[in-house]
């Protein structure tokens, strides 16, 4: 793969990046503790009282699932950018398939530059 290919492609992946990170600061909270961790915010809306309190709290706890799979989506891309980010930074095997050895095609990884296998594994 030729450096101009790389620029490219790491430019693409940093951009995303800073998108997901975005994304995740619209709902959750950096872990202080474990690296490249997020902890979703439960959701906290209006109070209501009688019935109309119980729907509430039904559809905040609705909410929060469903931001606890975005989490964790977005949580396991940003791995994976970090991860073809420290590749091409330092030992070169960026584009390289971590089962087979083979390269990437330049296609795939046009597409989708964080993958880390190649189309037939």
């Amino acid at each position: 793969m030729n450096k101009e290919t790389i620029k490219e492609l790491k430019e693409k992946l940093e951009k995303e990046r800073v998108t997901i990170r975005k994304q995740l600061e619209g709902f959750a909270k950096k872990d202080k503790k474990l690296e490249g961790d997020w902890d979703t915010i439960f959701p906290h809306w209006n109070s209501d009282s009688g019935g109309s309190s119980l729907e509430r709290a039904a559809d905040e706890v609705e909410e929060y699932s469903k931001l606890l799979s975005l989490e964790h989506i977005l949580e396991l891309r940003l791995k994976n950018i970090n991860l073809a980010l420290g590749k091409i930074k330092k030992n070169g095997k960026y584009g390289i398939c971590e089962k087979c050895g083979k390269e990437i095609s330049i296609k795939r990884l046009k597409v989708f530059p964080e993958a880390r296998f190649c189309l037939k594994c």
